[in-house]
């Protein structure tokens, strides 16, 4: 059975130290991967370039450096990083304002956006701030890459039916229908076809043929690369190209050369907001793809060290002339199911594509765009998370509503106004929840050290004893219904002289809660009720400990409310300046 890898912890050996434990039993492995997964990136790397409005060679530059850079400093061992669907049409979606799509000051851009998010990237990796990936929740994340899914697909539209842009009406379209354009759509329904036959079915059947299940889904897998030759060996016989079929055009051999043209600095300040959301958003779906891939292996990575990688990852494809990366879902399942043990199997994939560059690349530009477009079309089409959605809206309306409206965002504001809401959405959903805190009245299950709910069980509780647990950390957004919640249960004890306040589920008491318990305190002692304090947190005792409140208005503060109640139900109407009752 092969080894798994055990990886360093946060802080650990550093860059590279996959390569100084590495084992010989792991090179067949990451040698296969890099080839099959190598060969799967070709078709894709294409498309995405075409889609962010780039030369479709540009897509194979940015898949050489990028895995190269990654390797330096990744701490996952199986994941892939390269041109995706969303960095793609982030790309086009931020620089189209700046330039037109296609142009030679684009394409420019297009790599300066690369460098700067790429700089961003390492810089936060060296100031370790992994944590930036908790900023953007589940639903956000979910309705951004639906909307952007959704434009992805509307946009290959066009390319499907062999037309520049979709004509206004269904009448135009007529009018512009020529051959040609029945031609492509034939060839691009028959590609679907096939691509959603390889995704759906093709691995079952060919495990009934006797494949085992790991080689029959890195076949079927692999199936963007049959349509791209076939497509290739229809186009160059047929001369597709003279009959108008659009097609890849020309396509230079060799490695990149790149002539750096520097932006003004105005453009470069432009171009500052772009590269932090492209930065944000590939570094949290980058994360969220390693964690998976990890879970599958027993391994752990390190957010921080990611940052510095995905960070390298852009500044490499900023230097050969490619645009923004990250980590890919598909290309990164390719890469563990055919075996990769450690970043090396990326290197390889660098390496085959830079062969392929040099001798094969005058080949693709005989390929039908239509081919691209259906690659495109079936990658993208699952990342509309439909199911996401309805699991997230039974659970919780609130964030299933932060999710269609992130998605919808994209679509009709655009992705940076798109992200915006779904960050404002998030953050307006917490303080609502925040300051409408659960309050409970408990009392002890009979015969038992439990406290639980009055209203959800059947407890005892001391007459002139009143417990109240606090199932919020209190803060300016919720300390007005605290309040009200603790003078409501009073009134429905009126014989109370003691208050206990349970604080077992209080993480922090800001300043503004702080002066509402004193307040509260202070207005309890003149009506000769005093106030008690259970199941302090110590870093909330630490804050607390030197206050006024604490001093001068808490008469006892117990470790558990079990001994809070032995003490004071034998002693109803405790002293309003005891202390013997006080502990960290």
């Amino acid at each position: 059975m092969r080894d798994n890898l055990r990886l360093q912890p946060p802080g650990g050996d550093g860059w590279l130290a996959w390569l100084r434990h590495y084992r010989a039993a792991w090179l067949s492995g990451d040698l296969v991967a890099g080839l099959v997964t190598a060969i799967m990136i070709i078709p894709q790397s294409m498309a995405y370039a075409m889609l962010a409005g780039l030369p479709v060679q540009i897509g194979l530059y940015a898949s050489l450096l990028p895995l190269i850079g990654y390797a330096l400093f990744g701490t996952s061992m199986s994941m892939s990083v390269g041109p995706v669907a969303v960095t793609a049409l982030m790309t086009v979606a931020l620089l189209g304002p700046f330039a037109t799509i296609g142009s030679a000051e684009y394409l420019q851009l297009a790599i300066w956006l690369a460098l700067l998010s790429g700089v961003l990237l390492f810089v936060l990796g060296l100031l370790r701030m992994g944590f930036l990936a908790n900023f953007l929740s589940h639903p956000v994340i979910s309705g951004f890459i639906s909307g952007a899914s959704i434009l992805i697909l509307l946009s290959q539209f066009p390319h499907l039916l062999g037309l520049e842009q979709l004509p206004d009406s269904p009448a135009a379209l007529r009018e512009q229908w020529t051959p040609v354009n029945t031609l492509v759509l034939t060839m691009g329904l028959l590609a679907l076809i096939w691509l959603l036959y390889a995704r759906s079915r093709l691995s079952g059947h060919l495990q009934r043929l006797g494949f085992n299940p790991a080689l029959a889904g890195v076949l079927a897998r692999l199936a963007p690369i049959l349509v791209v030759a076939l497509g290739l060996v229809i186009s160059l016989p047929a001369d597709l190209a003279g009959r108008g079929v659009p097609v890849v055009g020309s396509l230079p051999a060799g490695l990149p050369a790149l002539a750096w043209s520097t932006p003004d600095l105005p453009t470069l300040k432009l171009l500052l907001l772009p590269a932090a959301l492209i930065s944000l958003v590939s570094f949290v779906e980058s994360v969220s793809i390693a964690q998976s891939l990890a879970r599958r292996k027993r391994q752990s990575i390190d957010p921080d060290k990611e940052l510095l990688a995905l960070g390298a990852a852009n500044v490499g494809s900023a230097l050969t002339g490619g645009f923004a990366v990250c980590g890919g879902f598909s290309r990164s399942g390719v890469n563990i199911e055919a075996g990769a043990n450690t970043p090396l199997a990326g290197v390889v994939s660098a390496a085959v594509i830079a062969f392929i560059l040099v001798t094969l690349a005058p080949l693709f530009a005989a390929l039908p765009l239509v081919v691209l477009a259906v690659v495109i079309l079936v990658a993208v089409a699952p990342l509309i998370d439909v199911a996401g959605l309805r699991r997230t809206w039974r659970y919780d309306r609130r964030e299933g509503a932060t999710l269609v409206a992130t998605a919808a965002g994209v679509i009709w504001l655009g992705i940076e106004a798109g992200i915006v809401l779904g960050v404002g959405l998030s953050i307006v959903t917490q303080l609502w929840r925040g300051s409408r805190p659960h309050i409970a009245v408990v009392g002890r299950v009979p015969g038992t050290q439990y406290f639980r709910n009055t209203r959800r069980h059947l407890v005892e509780i001391e007459p002139r004893l009143l417990a109240v647990r606090i199932d919020e950390n209190i803060f300016f957004a919720n300390t007005r219904a605290i309040e009200r919640a603790i003078l409501q249960a009073l009134r429905d004890y009126p014989d109370t002289r003691d208050l206990l306040l349970i604080l077992s589920a209080v993480n922090h008491i800001d300043s503004t809660g702080l002066d509402m318990l004193c307040e509260l305190s202070q207005g309890l002692r003149d009506k000769g009720i005093a106030v008690h304090l259970a199941e302090v947190k110590g870093p909330v005792m630490d804050r607390l400990s030197d206050t006024d409140w604490i001093e001068e208005l808490v008469s006892g503060v117990y470790p558990s409310t079990h001994i809070a109640f032995n003490t004071l139900g034998d002693n109803p109407g405790a002293a309003l300046d005891q202390s013997a009752g006080r502990t960290a």
